[in-house]
């Protein structure tokens, strides 16, 4: 397992660089430039040029690039073009944040997902199971911008249950904390629900059909420690997948989600480095979230080990 997790993580070194390469040139490339996006658009052309010069972003793309590897290879990300702050102290400072909202969303999701996963594949074609289906329909269907509208509309505006924007720390208080992240937690959370509940029940059909499961009734186990015990084990690990896969997605959501509440994190730091043009932020902020979505996938490999025995990495 040592090796395996060793050989996995020397190989995030050419996804890094791919990344990297991608990233700048794609950013490089697209009209615009954050010269007149700082001083404006009635600036002059001299002083868009001493701005230039200053920044660096007078070189050509080659220089620019090469300098852009060679400071994030000793950990140094640079400083921002607006607020002249470091990036690695912009994205330390958001970070927790986008975090602490794609865990709850996670086990928010866990929570829903696997009790109707395991009723649904217990009663198939009960009202329960229907009522996954619809779910997983509107998870798959309803965009994430439009269920955050719809939800601040409704627990905000209409009953005034819940607050609409804003964010308080941790340090504040746990509990304004967590009643500001309820609406972006619960619309991050329903299409991955919705994904996890139809992956499970169809991975729990297909178990409760195996000749062991037989077995254990015929034994006398109890249905409850049928599915718990055994079904629910080997089922989950479809689920497991899905959970490193969609942290990719969780952090694009994070994007709109923060915008539309107002959340410091690292999903409105992206937004506005896009829109400001800031080429050192946005670089390493995708950077730094390939790296984050790397490591959740070493650690769903790494947890598939050990929920199934039978696997096992050399």
């Amino acid at each position: 397992m040592a090796s395996y997790i060793g050989r996995r993580l020397l190989s995030f070194i050419p996804v890094a660089l791919i990344l990297i390469v991608f990233t700048f040139s794609l950013i490089h490339l697209t009209p615009g430039n954050p010269a007149y996006t700082i001083l404006g658009d009635q600036a002059s052309k001299e002083n868009v040029k001493l701005l230039e010069a200053k920044l660096g972003l007078d070189q050509p793309l080659t220089v620019q690039f090469f300098h852009y590897v060679s400071n994030t290879l000793r950990g140094d990300f640079g400083n921002s073009l607006f607020g002249g702050q470091p990036v690695i102290n912009l994205i330390l400072t958001r970070i927790p944040i986008t975090l602490e909202l794609a865990v709850l969303a996670i086990l928010l999701s866990l929570c829903i997902s696997l009790p109707l996963g395991i009723l649904s594949a217990r009663k198939p074609n009960s009202w329960i199971d229907h009522f996954s289906r619809l779910l997983a329909l509107a998870g798959a269907a309803v965009p994430t911008f439009w269920l955050s509208l719809i939800l601040v509309f409704l627990l905000s505006v209409t009953v005034q249950w819940l607050p609409s924007l804003g964010w308080v720390p941790l340090s504040e208080g746990i509990g304004d904390n967590l009643l500001h992240l309820i609406i972006p937690v619960f619309a991050l959370s329903l299409p991955l629900s919705a994904m996890e509940s139809r992956m499970l029940r169809g991975e729990m059909l297909e178990v409760l059909s195996q000749v062991y499961i037989q077995v254990a009734r015929a034994k006398g186990m109890r249905q409850r420690a049928v599915l718990m015990r055994h079904a629910l084990r080997n089922a989950v690990l479809p689920v497991v997948t899905i959970i490193g896969l969609q942290m990719g997605a969780l952090l694009g959501g994070a994007v709109i989600v923060e915008s539309i509440f107002s959340l410091p994190g690292m999903g409105q730091l992206v937004f506005n480095s896009i829109v400001q043009r800031d080429y050192s932020v946005l670089n390493g902020c995708v950077l730094f979230m390939g790296g984050t979505i790397l490591l959740t996938n070493l650690v769903v490999d790494v947890l598939y080990a050990f929920l199934d025995p039978r696997i096992r990495y050399s």
